[in-house]
């Protein structure tokens, strides 16, 4: 398995933004093979950084996820909705592999 972590900058006046831009996304990667561990909005401290958590049980098929969301209308859809809102500044993306017990 495969963790992808997202750390976003966002514009700290477009919270609202980036929720409904993160509950668009968290179906759209369930529906494509992964499992969405939900987006993460400031609560205390920083107040202009949001964290988003999947998965996917390889790398490989993350990459076929990133194939096809390219071409998905209800992804460039909500790639978007990020563009015209401008919500998120900037974005790191990191894989982690998750050890359980």
């Amino acid at each position: 398995m495969i963790t992808c972590y997202l750390h976003y900058v966002i514009d700290p006046y477009k919270l609202e933004e980036f929720r409904h831009y993160g509950e668009l996304w968290i179906p759209l990667v369930n529906k494509f093979g992964g499992t969405h561990h939900g987006y993460f909005l400031p609560h205390e401290g920083a107040n202009n950084i949001g964290l988003a958590l999947f998965s996917f049980p390889s790398l490989a098929l993350y990459e076929e996820y990133r194939e096809k969301i390219k071409t998905d209308p209800d992804c460039i859809t909500a790639m978007d909705y990020s563009k015209k809102t401008r919500c998120i500044v900037s974005f790191e993306r990191s894989f982690m592999k998750p050890v359980f017990e």
